[in-house]
């Protein structure tokens, strides 16, 4: 019997994720900052979609056509339970790389892949470059995040132990959650005995330590396939190449902002090194990187100053948080930074509102400020990097997703009757989604049924919990009677009410 696994896990389903990086919506504010020309996006893939949240909320909130496929059967017929539930333009298959990459379809603007090369052969590694190579648009971008070296050197032998461990020691048809529990265990004991290669990597302990409180189901995909290969920026950029595609810059908009990852001294360093592939390299060691998440393009185009200006003028955004609750604190790979409040507050406060605004009216509402373009600029890449905020598509697009994320977010807050699974509804106005808690669904689904007020939605919460026999822990306890229980939902509903709902009103999600 062939094995359709590849060696990939597939006993036990992905997590139901949401990775907004996959937003080719992101790719313009990043782009722009480097001086890059952006593509305009009509068609897009995703590889490797898991549970397809993402695939999904991407094609619902946008006017792409988006394709993907998934080898996990499960995984792909819920992807297409919600394809088929928003009625938006997705193609979503069960089909391994090499039989999808033989599938009829268009050229794409956009290719994504979260995760997925680490985990796969060097076989299946060439089948997607050779279907970048010959689908990727000229101009087009490649979304790829990946574990790397140097940052996982120290921890790879012994994430081999723990896979050894449940490959071994694991008891056949215990289930892969009993073979990670087991191997964890293990390795804690293993670390008891205070062996010369802990001694010699401190921080081992400390890793182990967070992968025991992590989800099993992601712990699963993410250390205990066959395959499992963390690469150097500079391996990648070898496949790269192959499928005529240079390095554009980072998906996360933090890894910009040099001053809260880099010292003076390693800025400097790094001025010195002419060539951006191998800059990139040493960076990687300077802040001992161990995930990348990347944008690469087929045919990188610069703009003029004066033309990079323009498109950075005129980019819209929205203010994803409630002003109070924003921190001027930010975090980067020398830890955390306070931002300027002279600078940002302002900016701030003129967003608080949540209405759309481009760069240049951000511009005009803070010109008594101080603050210069570069300073701008900075500010709102940094505010989008935390997720304060949200670059915004256009207007014509928002009114034709809608009707998409409406029929999606409707089926997903009726999913959170009994799951909390799934924490995330998607957003016509950034074109991907954004985070929305059990809760604060069952709320907003209490408001599309006509009920106006926070105590209503919390007796209806209220209700929706006592049908299944569910309390509400609070402090480590249940919460012992209605009264308490409905306390409580008021509580929470009134503040989802004084926060959270005007930015879902301002999203269009609800």
């Amino acid at each position: 019997m062939s094995d359709w696994t590849s060696g990939y896990v597939a006993d036990i389903g992905y997590t139901f994720g949401y990775y907004q990086e996959l937003n080719p919506q992101r790719v313009k504010l990043a782009f722009l900052n480097a001086g890059l020309v952006a593509p305009e996006f009509g068609t897009a893939c995703e590889l490797g979609f898991g549970q397809g949240l993402s695939a999904n909320m991407h094609a619902a909130a946008s006017v792409c056509s988006w394709h993907g496929t998934d080898f996990n059967p499960s995984q792909a017929g819920f992807a297409q339970e919600l394809a088929t539930v928003s009625g938006a333009n997705a193609h979503l298959y069960d089909e391994a790389f090499d039989e999808f990459a033989k599938r009829d379809m268009p050229e794409f603007d956009y290719i994504g892949l979260h995760g997925i090369w680490s985990w796969i052969s060097d076989e299946n590694r060439a089948v997607i470059v050779d279907f970048i190579r010959k689908k990727l648009k000229v101009g087009g971008v490649l979304y790829i995040s990946y574990n790397t070296l140097p940052g996982w050197g120290t921890f790879a032998p012994m994430r081999h132990l723990m896979t050894e461990h449940a490959d071994v020691i694991g008891a056949d048809g215990v289930g892969i959650v009993s073979r990670i529990d087991g191997a964890l265990d293990f390795t804690e004991k293993l670390l008891a005995t205070n062996p010369l290669f802990a001694r010699a990597n401190p921080l081992i302990a400390e890793r182990i330590n967070k992968i025991k409180d992590q989800n099993r189901h992601y712990l699963a995909h993410e250390y205990f396939n066959r395959d499992w290969h963390p690469m150097h920026f500079a391996t990648m950029a070898k496949w790269m190449e192959s499928a005529k595609l240079t390095y554009a810059c980072s998906a996360n908009y933090l890894d910009a902002v040099e001053a809260v990852n880099l010292t003076p001294e390693q800025q400097a360093f790094l001025k010195d090194i002419h060539d951006p592939m191998f800059k990139q390299t040493v960076r990687d060691f300077m802040v001992n990187q161990q995930f990348r998440k990347d944008y690469w393009v087929k045919g990188a185009r610069r703009l003029t100053t004066l033309e990079q200006a323009q498109a950075l003028r005129d980019q819209r955004f929205v203010m994803t948080a409630h002003r109070p609750d924003v921190s001027l604190k930010v975090t980067g790979s020398l830890g955390e930074a306070t931002m300027t409040e002279t600078v940002y507050a302002p900016v701030l406060d003129l967003m608080a509102d949540h209405k759309v605004r481009s760069m240049a009216q951000i511009e005009q509402g803070v010109k008594n400020a101080g603050i210069s373009f570069a300073q701008l600029v900075q500010t709102v890449l940094v505010l989008c990097g935390n997720g304060s905020f949200c670059a915004v598509q256009d207007d014509a697009a928002t009114t034709k997703a809608k009707k998409h994320t409406d029929k999606l977010n409707t089926h997903l807050m009726l999913k959170a009757r009994s799951s909390s699974d799934i924490s995330f509804l998607a957003s016509p106005v950034t074109g991907g989604g954004v985070g929305v808690g059990r809760f604060h669904q069952l709320f907003a689904l209490a408001i599309q049924q006509g009920k106006k007020k926070p105590e209503d939605w919390a007796v209806y919460v209220d209700q929706i919990l006592t049908s299944q026999g569910q309390k509400i822990v609070k402090e480590g306890k249940p919460l012992e009677t209605t009264a308490q229980q409905v306390a409580e939902l008021t509580s929470q509903a009134t503040d989802f009410a004084n926060k959270q709902l005007p930015i879902l009103k301002a999203m269009q999600v609800v």
